[in-house]
């Protein structure tokens, strides 16, 4: 489980393939807040050792604006194992982990990471995960997988998910309750969940691809992967709290707080009563948003 006081800002992931050097030398500048240097479904079989290969290159460059830097590797351990060796190094601070469908898989990539930190001088333990649960298996066993070591953030991959149940397309109507298991499990392991329904690939309708945003975010989401620049600001938008947001929960706090200052056992703002949980949800959007302001972390 992780500590939600560290889980990283993770609004918008942006896919890059690590043998684009023409997308690898933008991506700094996309405004996403990590990069995901891609060794797994945009990389053809025979270009794998290359795009490891081209890794080392890749981490300082996309990670040069302070975003972090994320690598998804293969899921087959006889290309795992090599994209792990080849990833675990300086400036990288995530592995996005696919088609994971059971706890014990995630123990045994912890136990290689650790050992390739120790071996390399890094700090055991500083590389997280990215768990895309993308099988039936996954979604069947997704309450142990997000409690699985290094994870802080876990989503349901509609496209892989929906080929893997045999459906014609990744329909959100029909993915809803499995995507809801995901976020609830991320919710009861204290980490955190991401996506939203309907399909990465639609980038030619940002319009369409910002309703699915909010939806996500309406959902319990904090954030998704894209797979195209102009996905990324919408992302960003989507799962930051808005200027009405911001002004409510600030509102509503200083209400709170006054009352407590006078010895007031119950309050109303706005014409609602405030109770704890209403509380924590303004205090929630007030550090999303000092986070946001902040920086990345």
């Amino acid at each position: 489980m992780s500590d939600t006081n560290t889980l990283p800002l993770w609004r918008s992931l942006l896919y890059v393939p690590a043998t684009a050097e023409r997308f690898v030398a933008k991506a700094a500048e996309r405004g996403a807040d990590g990069i995901v240097l891609d060794l797994e479904d945009s990389i053809p079989p025979a270009s794998k050792a290359a795009a490891r290969a081209a890794l080392a290159a890749a981490v300082p460059i996309v990670g040069a604006r302070g975003g972090e830097v994320l690598v998804r590797i293969n899921r087959p351990w006889r290309l795992a194992l090599p994209d792990l060796e080849a990833s675990v190094i300086a400036g990288v601070t995530a592995l996005c982990l696919p088609k994971v469908d059971s706890h014990h898989h995630l123990v045994e990539v912890d136990q290689v990471v650790g050992e390739l930190e120790a071996e390399r001088g890094l700090p055991v333990g500083r590389i997280r995960f990215c768990v895309l649960v993308e099988t039936a298996k996954g979604i069947a066993e997704v309450r142990s997988i997000a409690a699985g070591p290094r994870v802080a953030g876990i989503t349901a991959g509609g496209e892989d998910l929906a080929s893997d149940l045999g459906l014609p397309e990744p329909d959100p109507e029909v993915l809803a309750p499995y995507e809801a298991a995901v976020r609830l499990a991320a919710r009861e392991a204290g980490v955190m969940p991401l996506g939203y329904p309907g399909s990465i690939a639609e980038f030619s309708d940002l319009d369409l691809f910002r309703r699915a945003a909010e939806a996500g975010r309406r959902a319990g989401s904090e954030g998704g992967m894209a797979i195209h620049p102009a996905q990324v600001p919408v992302l960003n938008a989507a799962f930051a709290p808005s200027a009405d947001e911001v002004a409510h929960a600030e509102g509503l706090l200083a209400a709170f707080e006054k009352a407590l200052a006078d010895g007031l056992g119950a309050v109303a703002y706005q014409g609602k009563m405030i109770d704890k949980p209403i509380v924590e949800r303004a205090q929630r959007v007030l550090t999303t948003r000092d986070r946001i302001a902040g920086g990345r972390t």
